[in-house]
């Protein structure tokens, strides 16, 4: 039975109250939140609102949904009315969004219970956690590591056991990465199958929200709920699929499942062998294993790069000091001010990427780098639509190591970008993809692999996720922080 689950067996059996549940998790972020850094905002006051109405209904013996009561995060990239939405970055310090995005207003209709606005790299922009402008969250299985990027708040306080689960938001990995980092699991869905509308964006072509849990079955009752059509997003398609929480369970006996030697190729040793295993495993359970060529993933990074941060330097001219968020106090006229409010309220990492992007777009380089790269994601595309007749689905690493120590990614920059290279072919193909647990490497670091599929076959996925962790639940191991259910 999955976190999800209990909570809901656990509210509808009266073992405890909703409020008494939604304290207990407070008082946990209170007790291990200075260490981990989980949270930038923790809303208490709406968390327990939420929470007595949810005890009113179960108290007049109406029926409760599955993800009512539940306590819960969102990465701070997600507009929640009325409640700050800081992207994690000086820039947009104060900002209050008068809407909420089309995922919160899903789950707030459904007295899901918002504990707080969990950290993240700046703009979504990294692979540490560490670009925020709150300094970066903490891996709950060693906290000398980092949480992973970008949504690495998201994943570490579900990780901890302080948020039954969250949203996070996956441009190239960024859900998938923390959640190999903090052994738990991601869920980066179908380009369209849940609403963009609210999400702050880095890069609107490739960015999508998605679930972080412990187990695959809340990552599927969680992606039931949000995967709805939405007509304020002119990419939203909704996922109108079987349920992919009522197809967990059947069976994968003569499943093909591949594995791209490419996606082995300069893979840390410990992750490779994981990776193998678990391969090993889905033999066990009747599948074959097909290993096939995937050539067109060596371009995969240079063209992530170019597009996302082209269409990032767009995204981002909107920050401006004139209409929300953060403004320069010393100026000379309109254009020194909005020059200073951008190079005060952007990190580094930022700049690179607006700098980078802006070259790319910039006449006489457009063709030589923009549109080349447009071509070859078109390639991709193609590559992996050639993949899906040999298998059913792709079994691949989520990220090439376990989690590094914190302040590698400052050091080393360049070393963190190719954290990303078994991640981004998926956002750049608009695939569906799911990362779980595998392994641990010898110092106790977590291990993952993702699982990837054809467009919006989300149930697939999920559903070869689960045998795994049916038959491999060593693997799903729990942390010391937290509420114990």
């Amino acid at each position: 039975m999955g976190t999800i689950s209990k909570i809901h067996e656990m509210l509808t059996t009266k073992q405890c109250s909703c409020e008494e549940l939604a304290k207990s998790y407070l008082d946990q972020i209170e007790k291990s939140n200075g260490e981990l850094n989980a949270y930038v905002n923790v809303t208490a006051d709406e968390a327990l609102a939420t929470a007595q109405t949810v005890d009113k209904k179960i108290a007049s013996g109406e029926t409760i949904g599955m993800l009512e009561g539940v306590p819960m995060t969102l990465k701070d990239n997600i507009s929640t009315k009325g409640i700050e939405t800081t992207c994690c970055s000086k820039i947009l310090t104060g900002y209050k969004p008068i809407y909420n995005a089309t995922v919160w207003d899903i789950l707030s209709k459904e007295n899901s219970v918002l504990l707080g606005k969990t950290n993240m790299d700046e703009f979504a922009m990294g692979s540490s956690c560490e670009t925020s402008y709150f300094k970066g969250a903490m891996n709950p299985f060693n906290t000398n590591h980092v949480s992973g990027g970008s949504s690495g708040g998201v994943a570490s306080a579900v990780g901890a056991n302080i948020a039954a689960f969250g949203l996070g938001s996956d441009t190239g990995g960024s859900i998938r990465q923390p959640a190999s980092f903090c052994g738990i699991v991601g869920l980066k869905p179908t380009y369209g199958a849940v609403s963009r509308y609210g999400l702050i964006a880095y890069a609107s072509s490739l960015d999508q929200i998605g679930p972080i849990t412990k187990s695959v079955e809340d990552a599927a009752i969680v992606f039931d709920a949000i995967s709805k059509y939405d007509d304020k997003d002119s990419t939203s398609k909704g996922y109108s699929g079987t349920s992919t929480y009522e197809t967990l369970n059947n069976d994968i006996k003569g499943m093909k499942i591949g594995i791209a030697k490419e996606y082995l190729d300069g893979i840390r040793d410990d992750v490779k062998e994981a990776v193998l295993a678990a391969a090993e495993v889905y033999r066990s359970l009747g599948a074959e294993i097909v290993y096939f060529d995937l050539p067109a993933l060596k371009y995969a990074l240079p063209v992530y790069y170019i597009i996302a941060c082209a269409e990032a330097s767009s995204n981002l001219g909107r920050y401006d000091g004139i209409r929300y968020g953060y403004k320069t106090e010393h100026y000379n006229g309109t254009h020194d001010m909005i020059c200073r409010t951008r190079s005060e309220g952007f990190g580094d990492e930022v700049k690179r990427r607006i700098l980078l992007g802006t070259y790319v777009l910039s006449a006489g380089y457009y063709d030589a780098y923009y549109k080349k790269a447009q071509n070859l994601r078109g390639t991709i595309v193609k590559a992996f639509d050639e993949a899906f007749e040999k298998c059913d689905v792709i079994l691949a690493p989520t990220v090439p190591m376990t989690a590094f120590e914190k302040g590698r990614a400052v050091s080393d920059p360049i070393e963190t970008y190719l954290t990303d290279i078994c991640t981004v072919p998926v956002n750049i193909a608009g695939l569906p993809g799911v990362s779980v647990p595998c392994g641990f490497n010898a110092k106790g670091m977590p291990i993952g692999m993702q699982i990837i599929g054809k467009s919006f076959s989300e149930a697939q996925i999920l559903n070869v996720a689960y045998k795994y962790q049916q038959a491999a639940g060593e693997n799903f191991k729990d942390t010391k922080w937290g509420v114990k259910l």
